[in-house]
């Protein structure tokens, strides 16, 4: 059987990984989106710049002279230096093309040639050349995704003849988003090791080492060896399992006190207590009739009343002025415990205080017992 220290250890582990995982999807998705929609908008500004930079350059308006693209008196055809001009301001690949035919572009084959006369995809042909959009986004470049921006070429006429194209490979922002996912993951890894250790911490600080001093204060009670209070100062169910422990055995202090106090009781005769006894029969000090018993109605939390009768008793048989020590001593609990009901009993106006001033020192509390 797993101990509680393990099970709360694994489902510590088990939650912080799951929290980490969905943080890591969120955040991945979310930058996947991100450097989407910023690459689409780069390839769109640049595509202004180069439309800018090739009116300034060439003059005059697009054409096609003979089955070749022309830019004022310029022909385009082969013609590389305007899109490697382009491509090395932006960082782009740029294509320029005579219908849906690349004439002169920056993007090469696998066999290291330019990329010239071959074609773009239907979808992009469709959208630019047959319904006179842009198009903006995805696409297919010669057998590799791009993120592009595509624009119509228009003559004097306002024929559509070509496009003009500049974009960005994806594999250039898969690796930004790999990289990004990387530092993330290396974050979430370090937030659930703290996590994990804080909780670690946590655990064993306030739930398993408490309950472990219960646990070996219990045993000594089993044992026959009646321990001291468990002092835990938790507010939490820990702090009340402590604080119930703490009864019972101020509880077995004070049924073992008057059963050795009992006229002519020996140790057989107290061990011959049945559990129902103990548990229907409240143990009067010193033969002390349920007649003659305090009523004190309802008491404070943590206090009981055997432990109650078992102090006035000891008061009323001494009659005189007794510190906080001496009635402990006499009675066999600890001076916190005793503390706690005489304040009780000084509030009930059963006891008085009276206080002690000595040359050094705090003053001493003495108490004597009001008929």
């Amino acid at each position: 059987m797993q101990s509680l220290k393990q099970q709360i250890t694994i489902l510590v582990v088990v939650v912080t990984l799951v929290l980490a995982v969905c943080f890591m999807t969120a955040v991945g998705l979310q930058i996947k989106k991100s450097s989407e929609l910023a690459a689409i908008t780069k390839a769109k500004s640049d595509m202004a710049t180069a439309k800018t930079i090739i009116d300034l350059k060439y003059p005059g308006p697009w054409r096609v002279v003979d089955g070749y693209l022309y830019k004022g008196d310029v022909k385009i055809n082969n013609n590389f230096e305007i899109v490697d001009y382009i491509s090395s301001l932006t960082g782009d690949t740029c294509t320029l093309f005579l219908g849906s035919t690349r004439v002169s572009t920056t993007i090469k084959k696998s066999d290291g040639q330019r990329a010239v006369g071959t074609h773009s995809s239907d979808v992009v042909a469709k959208s630019v050349l047959a319904n006179g959009k842009e198009y903006l986004g995805e696409a297919e470049v010669v057998g590799e995704k791009y993120q592009t921006a595509y624009s119509p070429l228009y003559d004097e006429r306002g024929n559509i003849i070509g496009m003009f194209y500049v974009g960005i490979s994806k594999k250039f922002y898969d690796e930004l988003l790999y990289e990004s996912l990387l530092r993330m993951a290396f974050i979430g890894v370090a937030l659930t090791l703290l996590v994990f250790v804080g909780s670690l911490y946590f655990t064993q600080r306030f739930i398993i080492k408490p309950l472990k001093l219960i646990t070996a204060e219990t045993q000594k009670v089993t044992s026959g060896s009646i321990s001291a209070p468990v002092e835990i100062g938790s507010k939490n169910e820990i702090g009340e399992l402590a604080q119930s422990f703490n009864q019972l055995v101020e509880w077995i202090q004070a049924l073992t006190y008057q059963i050795s106090k009992t006229t002519g009781a020996t140790l057989p005769q107290a061990n011959s207590f049945s559990n129902a006894d103990l548990k229907n029969e409240t143990v009067l000090p010193n033969n002390q009739s349920k007649e003659d018993r305090e009523d004190w109605g309802e008491l404070p939390k943590g206090l009981n009343e055997v432990t109650l009768q078992q102090i006035l008793s000891y008061l009323k048989n001494r009659q005189g002025n007794l510190s906080v020590s001496e009635i402990a001593e006499e009675v066999k609990l600890t001076k916190v415990t005793v503390r706690r009901y005489l304040d009780f009993m000084e509030k009930c106006g059963r006891v008085k205080v009276e206080m002690q001033y000595g040359p050094i020192g705090r003053p001493l509390k003495l108490y004597t017992f009001l008929k």
